[in-house]
């Protein structure tokens, strides 16, 4: 099985967000971008399986 692709991109966060997100990675001993990806899909997720029950109403 391949790993997906992935993409190197530049945002721009808040010093704030940076920092808890950097403190958070390094507690679950993950790097700051494998954190991030984390979240972000998890956030997708939700999104995603809100949208499908509220369809399914």
């Amino acid at each position: 099985m391949m790993k997906p692709l992935k993409k190197s991109i530049s945002i721009t966060l808040d010093a704030d967000i940076i920092e808890k997100t950097r403190t958070l990675a390094e507690e679950s001993d993950r790097s700051f971008s494998q954190y991030v990806n984390i979240l972000l899909k998890k956030h997708i997720e939700a999104k995603e399986n809100k949208q499908k029950n509220e369809d399914a109403e």
